[in-house]
């Protein structure tokens, strides 16, 4: 699947906002830490990717009932959804001036319905690679990999499931929309975009 920006601008995939907000200090100190312990910026990239899948945990998996959607907040309060796991993860990542883009697929349920999921890619060797920190647990195995992908899921087209190719520099409208609104991660959940 050729992935495509949703703006030729690549300074746009470095930006901050109100969502990817990595001049905040506390996505500059996690980003710090992590950057004292490696060598270059693909060994920040996968540090940065395994801090956020492995030490954030997914609030459906830990059962954390609050609902993040800002990278600081992400960091801070130690919880979130695929969507703002992959808000934290571009954070932590522009924040060493690694371009990260939000991308997406369209995966089953398990109701019979459909439900967008959270992505970042991330940009090396002049090239958009695809990761998932959603979190790993029984079944999904998701690893930092510039050389294929190793996403948690793939999507199966005969049920309606898909890549979007599309590289957004900002968290698309109906997530953001979707996590703002929610009070909580089970109100979230009756509300979480079936298609883009």
């Amino acid at each position: 699947m050729e992935l495509i920006q949703d703006t030729a601008d690549l300074s746009a995939y470095l930006a901050a906002d109100q969502v990817i907000d990595h001049h905040h200090p506390v996505v500059r100190e996690a980003a710090a830490r992590l950057a004292e312990e490696v060598a270059d910026s693909y060994e920040y990239a996968r540090a940065a990717y395994e801090f956020v899948r492995d030490t954030i945990p997914h609030s459906q998996d830990s059962g954390d009932l609050r609902v993040t959607w800002r990278a600081s907040d992400v960091l801070a309060l130690g919880t979130g959804i695929c969507y703002a796991k992959s808000h934290a993860l571009a954070a932590l990542l522009r924040a060493e001036d690694i371009p990260a883009a939000l991308c997406y697929q369209r995966l089953s349920d398990g109701e019979g319905g459909h439900v967008v999921h959270g992505l970042v890619a991330v940009r090396f060797r002049g090239a958009w690679h695809r990761q998932d920190p959603r979190g790993n647990k029984p079944g999904v195995d998701a690893r930092f990999s510039l050389d294929g992908e190793r996403l948690a899921w793939v999507p199966d087209p005969s049920s309606n499931e898909m890549d979007y190719p599309v590289l957004y520099a900002e968290p698309h409208p109906a997530v953001l929309a979707a996590l703002r609104a929610a009070p909580d991660r089970p109100y979230l959940w009756k509300t979480l975009p079936s298609t883009l």
